[in-house]
């Protein structure tokens, strides 16, 4: 919730300045950064040189960029505690904007203060901004989860790879983020990444855990998929330690018609492994992985699985109307599954995600649908769609844990603006071995994020 910015009183005589500091507009959930604007005027018609403006970071939040909007760019340097702009001079009667965007890790209030003293001031003159992060569900999107010891982990979309952990599936722990600040080829792959890392994909190899991500922009297929490995997924561990492997594949403009996100690994009864992709354009991709698992296979061998009808006459640049997107395969006796979501998503009340699925007895496909339509020529049964109180259910995974087998996904709730919730629903199997979700369910499942 947003509470009116209270500016600090000027320091000494010479009324220098005027500080405020305005609280973030976008929704208050945890999974989302929060953006404070930083304002200063001169108030005098002389430049005022040695300006620092410092921001005391709250605990409760971890730093993730500052940008400043004034023409003499001020030097930024950051710590664990706070940031700060120099800016070496401000002009008479001049407005200096900064912005500073933070990832909150907790619920509660968040106290944001801002000083600012410069050549000629005998005192500091502060500002401050109260905001409130009330989330009481786990509000996610793209849900991947694994199981280390007596302990869930759950990753998703969000920046650096937002995670949480619990022991019953139901009261999460926010614990942090995979990458402290954002993979380093990052901006050299989408001009446009914005600090948010999509759809991770985890799974368990030789004793490590890879993590798969994809980094792009919307509506883009300057993409890649990445992955990171950790010997635990416990962060009090003293093995604890993600490790950048850098790009697994790419997908470029005018030169590939499918878009390298929305990763996901499975591994055949060879112990090959592969990795099924794709979003929108040419629909969904599977692509061998070396034995490393952190590069395609030499020789390569893809094939296309699942897609919708895209007109050849749709600039290859564009995603097109063909809205499919995050695959996932997952193994259950004779046959792989793979769930894909229909759609649109991320647009609240709006969204229009649903949930399909086909399956093969052989992971390179065909996908059958249960009117034995092949997913690569438009096919897909129907397993989750939207409600009266759900818009849109999507973004899935599927595993199983202690002899049981789990849909995890996210939703977005009518009754609270469209907001993404996390869901969890135990998969069933009807006597045709076709999966079945109980949507009553769905409604009973409510996780909680604890404080």
């Amino acid at each position: 919730m947003l509470e009116l910015t209270v500016a600090g009183t000027r320091g000494s005589a010479q009324n220098l300045f005027a500080l405020s500091v305005t609280s973030p507009t976008n929704r208050d959930v945890i999974t989302g950064s929060l953006t404070y604007t930083i304002n200063v005027t001169n108030l005098s018609v002389s430049p005022v040189s040695d300006v620092r403006v410092t921001d005391i970071l709250p605990a409760s939040v971890q730093f993730l960029s500052a940008s400043n909007f004034y023409a003499l760019s001020p030097t930024i340097s950051t710590n664990e505690t706070n940031v700060v702009f120099f800016f070496p001079q401000i002009n008479g009667s001049d407005a200096a904007g900064m912005t500073l965007t933070v990832l909150p890790m907790a619920v509660g209030s968040i106290t944001n203060t801002v000083s600012l003293f410069a050549t000629g001031m005998t005192n500091v003159i502060t500002a401050r901004s109260l905001f409130a992060v009330q989330s009481i569900q786990v509000s996610i999107h793209d849900p991947a989860m694994a199981k280390e010891g007596d302990t869930y982990y759950l990753f998703s979309s969000g920046p650096g790879i937002t995670f949480y952990s619990s022991r019953d599936m139901t009261n999460w722990e926010l614990r942090g983020r995979v990458f402290p600040g954002e993979p380093s080829w990052a901006k050299g792959v989408a001009s446009r990444f914005n600090g948010h890392v999509w759809a991770p994909d985890i799974a368990h190899h030789d004793g490590r855990y890879y993590l798969y991500y994809a980094v792009s922009a919307p509506g883009q297929n300057s993409s890649a998929i990445g992955v990171i490995i950790n010997k635990t997924l416990d962060p009090d561990s003293p093995d604890y330690q993600w490790k950048d492997q850098g790009i697994v594949l790419r997908s470029m403009p005018n030169r590939d018609l499918w878009n390298a996100i929305d990763p996901n690994l499975i591994v055949d009864e060879t112990g090959t492994p592969w990795m099924d992709f794709g979003s929108f354009w040419s629909g969904i991709k599977l692509v061998k992985l070396d034995s490393s698992w952190t590069a395609v296979a030499e020789p390569q061998e893809w094939h296309s699985i699942a897609k919708r009808d895209r007109s050849v006459l749709v600039d290859d640049r564009e995603p097109g109307p063909a809205e499919i997107e995050g695959p996932f395969i997952f193994k259950k006796g004779d046959y792989y599954y793979l769930f894909v979501s229909w759609g649109l998503c991320c647009r609240g009340k709006d969204s229009t995600y649903r949930i399909m699925v086909g399956r093969s007895k052989d992971v390179r496909g065909p996908y059958l649908d249960k009117d034995g339509l092949d997913l690569a020529e438009g096919g897909g049964s129907l397993l989750l769609a939207g409600d009266k109180n759900w818009a849109g259910w999507g973004g899935c995974s599927a595993y199983t844990f202690d002899g049981k087998d789990y849909l995890v996904f996210h939703a977005y709730e009518m009754a609270d603006n469209g907001l993404q919730k996390l869901k969890i629903a135990e998969i069933k199997w009807d006597a045709t071995q076709w999966p079945v979700i109980d949507e009553n369910a769905l409604d009973a499942y409510n996780s909680v994020l604890v404080k």
